[in-house]
């Protein structure tokens, strides 16, 4: 749940005000900073202020603000959304539009939607923890799937030394099941198998809140816009 202004204990952190106001991420804001754009009564913030309620921050953008661009892309296995190395396949490499950066992750040897984007406002309130957004997937396992699979799923897994949160599952067949998570932890769908005997074999994500795969080929991408792109906006709060 989004914080509210008026529960909010003064002085707050420069960084932390701009990405409540919505002007950024946290990590935006500070680059926002860095670019000398925010001003707090007048007087250039740097990193690290603290802002009053009675503040008056400014932030002030020098030119035309460029116009976001929101992507759906089918990402293939072996494209890699982060930390490409040697000779990986970095998938800015094959979506070429300028400026856009993955939301999220989705591991090497998974594949399906991912969205791309320029706008760093949106990171925070799709990946943040006090965020409650849906991710579906579909998911094909080595061995045939145990009769209290679906309820162990569902009420929770303990993966090392932390639990994850109640989820959806609805079994395909004797090697498949779909699942709806809230949560995003590293790998979590793999490790939560593995905790209850299960082998991934394939790992397919097909949704991110309302934004849907469909029939979008695997490797194709096409822009988030209209009704499909105000209504992701809406459950962001943006």
């Amino acid at each position: 749940m989004q914080e509210k202004e008026e529960e909010l204990e003064y002085p707050i952190r420069i960084n932390k005000y701009l990405a409540l106001k919505k002007h950024s991420t946290r990590r935006g804001a500070d680059l926002l900073i860095a670019e000398k754009k925010v001003f707090i009564n007048g007087r250039l913030a740097v990193l690290g202020d603290k802002v009053q309620k009675t503040d008056e921050v400014d932030v002030r953008f020098r030119g035309k603000q460029k116009p976001y661009i929101y992507i759906a892309y089918n990402k293939p296995k072996g494209v890699v959304t982060h930390s490409a190395q040697n000779n990986d396949v970095d998938i800015k490499q094959v979506v070429k539009v300028k400026d856009i950066f993955p939301v999220g992750r989705l591991d090497k040897d998974s594949h399906g939607l991912i969205i791309l984007t320029n706008d760093g406002r949106i990171i925070e309130r799709l990946l943040g923890p006090s965020h409650v957004h849906e991710k579906e997937y579909v998911v094909t396992t080595k061995n045939k799937l145990r009769s209290n699979f679906k309820n162990k799923m569902e009420m929770g897994v303990k993966i090392e030394d932390e639990m994850t949160l109640p989820c959806k599952v609805q079994i395909v067949n004797d090697h498949s099941f779909k699942i709806i998570l809230t949560e995003g932890k590293k790998h979590q769908i793999r490790r939560m198998c593995v905790a209850l005997f299960q082998e991934v074999l394939d790992l397919k994500r097909t949704r991110i809140m309302n934004i849907k795969l469909e029939n979008l080929k695997e490797g194709a991408q096409r822009n988030i816009e209209g009704k499909e792109l105000q209504e992701f906006l809406k459950l962001l709060n943006l």
